[in-house]
């Protein structure tokens, strides 16, 4: 399988030299389930947008300190580009910003959210059940870095994770389209390096209920799985 990674951003060049960047992060997690997967990259944050779809069997959006609502060419691209993979019928994951995109391209709302910073693990109930979520369980723990959220549903989206923190943690859209706030790429080390880079904007209760959280499991393998299987299944769909 290959899979077309869109990525929007670089993590801090000193982040990046300990954990690696996203296209390593992603492919370590990918291939951990399935080592015969691809990745080609485009850089969207620096203007690079596919123009051919095929050749590529799923679509994989990444994170972003950015914000989906913030005035850049480049995410005006992502979002039209988004909206063309729907309209095509491509498989698309997205992660973080490319959850929050995605719900803002096809006609939701993302921003701020009056919740404030989610850092370390977030803790969710997994509260619908679908056939790619194997092996299955009700919770779905994983690393966060977030000010941002999905605000308000597009039409179609179905909620199958949430929290009182963030209710609308993973969705899918149809049998081709999922996302997920939290990112399994990260490890607990990375989390403690972002924390320690927001500092001057992370409350420190804030911050400390993060860097405490980090004491307990993540499924991050998991999801890693339930992804893997997400776009096999999506890509099997006539």
């Amino acid at each position: 399988m290959k899979v077309g990674l869109l990525q929007c951003d670089d993590l801090a060049p000193h982040v990046a030299r300990v954990h690696g960047n996203y296209p390593a992060l992603y492919a370590g997690l990918l291939q951990a389930v399935d080592s015969a997967i691809e990745f080609v990259t485009w850089r969207v944050h620096d203007g690079e947008v596919p123009t051919d779809f095929d050749g590529v069997d799923a679509w994989l959006i990444s994170g972003s300190k950015a914000g989906v609502y913030e005035n850049h060419a480049w995410i005006t691209s992502l979002l039209e580009l988004i909206r063309r993979l729907h309209a095509d019928h491509r498989t698309v994951v997205g992660i973080c910003f490319g959850h929050q995109a995605m719900a803002q391209a096809l006609g939701g709302h993302a921003g701020k959210s009056d919740r404030g910073w989610g850092v370390g693990v977030s803790f969710n109930t997994v509260v619908g059940r679908k056939s790619w979520m194997t092996p299955w369980q009700d919770g779905l723990d994983l690393i966060v870095s977030h000010q941002d959220q999905v605000l308000a549903l597009p039409e179609g989206a179905e909620v199958l994770a949430e929290s009182p923190f963030c209710p609308f943690y993973l969705l899918q859209y149809g049998p081709r389209f999922m996302s997920v706030q939290g990112h399994p790429e990260f490890s607990k080390a990375c989390s403690a390096d972002l924390m320690a880079d927001k500092s001057e904007k992370l409350p420190d209760r804030r911050r400390r209920e993060g860097m405490a959280s980090h004491h307990a499991p993540v499924d991050d393998h998991l999801m890693a799985r339930w992804i893997v299987n997400f776009m096999r299944q999506a890509g099997s769909v006539a």
